[in-house]
């Protein structure tokens, strides 16, 4: 099959029950956004998406399954919104804009049987609409981050980060959710390197052959050559030597106020940043409606919208689904790259 015609099946996410989750779904089902680029199946309570469709005014025809592998067929051969329906969680009894345990007991629950799918071959990504960790916690699931929780979910134990895209723009950080206090302490050659790899693989994943990456210096002015910080001469240059003699297309540490201007611009595919907000503040100011995250290192194709539940809106029909559609399509892109790769590995036998 040709890589345009080809429609993977993604599982859909509705994410937190009180925030505006369920919204975002209705409103790209009815627009046409999830069919025309996939085979859709959305896996949660059927009540929770009929909640979504009247807050957004959004009427389209959804087929209701009671089991995961009706479900999958039905798209299969219709190419229609298809619920597979947990009857878990009845989204009309919780409050919208406010933290739940029950929504998170729900979100945490719905994750997992979606990496279960993916695990059975039942579907091939994921797409998830925000999730709450506060929600999450207060349910009893343990978790830092979401790569984290994926990566327990699928019993993955190598190298993993979060990665946003914003249009063309690729971000990638060596260390997450950590104060910035400890940031220095946490940076080592080893630990850049394996982000450059981590993020370099997702980039090919996403079809883009040999990425063009700038690591970000972590100091003011890169540093100053060693008056303002010597991370740079004794951390993060003697990584991009080594990533540019394994033949990684590399510069770096370059100042980070100067980086993202070059980046946006084309001149990179991918930065490499050191901690969490040297990206995301970046990232998060040009064109904050289209912020996608996804999960570098996990072994299935998994995606976001970079947004969170958006409490204060929820329930309003004020949510934009841009970034959720986005993150759809790159998913998808995703998924049929793995399904080349793996044409072309059957082929070689």
């Amino acid at each position: 099959m040709k890589f345009t015609e080809y429609k993977p099946v993604i599982g859909v996410i509705m994410g937190d029950g009180a925030g505006i989750g369920s919204e975002i779904i209705a409103k790209s089902a009815a627009e046409g956004a999830l069919t025309s680029q996939a085979r859709p199946v959305i896996i949660g309570d059927y009540r929770q998406l009929k909640r979504g469709m009247e807050i957004a005014g959004a009427d389209f025809p959804v087929e209701v399954k009671d089991t995961i592998e009706e479900a999958v067929k039905y798209a299969k051969e219709q190419e229609k919104v298809v619920i597979y329906d947990t009857k878990a969680f009845d989204g009309y009894q919780v409050p919208m804009g406010e933290l739940s345990a029950l929504c998170g007991k729900d979100e945490a629950e719905n994750m997992a049987r979606a990496a279960e799918y993916c695990k059975k071959g039942l579907i091939e990504g994921i797409c998830f609409a925000p999730n709450n960790k506060s929600a999450m916690k207060m349910a009893g699931v343990h978790l830092n981050g979401m790569v984290d929780f994926l990566a327990d979910l699928f019993e993955y134990t190598g190298v993993k980060g979060e990665i946003n895209i914003n249009g063309s723009a690729f971000n990638a950080r060596v260390t997450g959710h950590i104060p910035a206090k400890d940031v220095s302490a946490a940076l080592s050659v080893d630990k850049i390197m394996d982000t450059i790899h981590m993020s370099c693989d997702v980039l090919k994943r996403f079809g883009i052959k040999d990425p063009k990456v700038a690591v970000a210096a972590l100091n003011p002015h890169g540093g100053e050559n060693g008056t303002c910080g010597t991370e740079e001469i004794e951390i993060i240059g003697p990584a991009v030597e080594m990533a540019k003699k394994e033949g990684i297309s590399i510069t770096g540490p370059l100042a980070a106020d100067t980086l993202f201007g070059q980046l946006f611009g084309g001149k990179y595919d991918l930065a490499v940043t050191m901690s969490h907000d040297q990206g995301q503040i970046a990232f998060k100011l040009i064109n904050f409606s289209q912020v996608v995250t996804v999960y570098g290192g996990i072994p299935y194709p998994v995606g976001t919208g970079a947004h969170g539940t958006a409490y204060d809106i929820a329930g309003r029909g004020e949510a934009e689904n841009g970034a959720y559609i986005t993150a759809y399509g790159i998913v998808t892109q995703m998924c049929k790259v793995a399904m080349m790769k793996r044409s072309r590995e059957e082929k070689e036998k």
